[in-house]
């Protein structure tokens, strides 16, 4: 709560009241979108996302469009995973062998054409798939 210029004077003293601070991705884009009447209403144009990649040290930034899927954002976080040669390193940096979820807590992983700004986080984490899971999309891969 901020309480920075929040305050109320009465006869009998001063009462504070606790000011609420808004913020988050799902907040922001609505107040975007949701704009009123005569206002030009503002376009989210790039989003900044961060993805934990699972055993690496830190998170991978990665800026992208709210219109990308999350099977963008998968492509782009391994690709600056490898170009930045961190480590420990990637044994197949084929983004189909691996998962995006919310979190590394999340058991349900997300859907490749999910679009980036309907998931309402801009924090994720990227672990790869389980051996049969792999080998399944691989083999559905090469049969189309």
């Amino acid at each position: 709560m901020d309480y920075k210029n929040a305050s109320k004077h009465k006869n009998d003293g001063i009462v504070v009241e606790p000011r609420r601070k808004y913020g988050g991705l799902v907040e922001k884009l609505a107040a975007m979108y949701g704009g009123g009447g005569g206002e030009k209403q503002r376009q989210v144009t790039k989003l900044l996302v961060k993805v934990n990649i699972q055993n690496s040290l830190g998170p991978i930034h990665v800026v992208m469009s709210p219109e990308n899927t999350v099977g963008d954002l998968t492509k782009a976080a391994i690709a600056v995973y490898v170009k930045e040669k961190r480590r420990p390193l990637l044994a197949n940096s084929n983004p189909g062998c691996f998962q995006l979820h919310y979190s590394q807590f999340s058991l349900e992983s997300l859907e490749e054409d999910d679009k980036l700004m309907d998931l309402g986080s801009r924090n994720f984490f990227l672990c790869p798939k389980l051996r049969n899971e792999v080998g399944i999309g691989l083999s559905s891969n090469l049969m189309s």
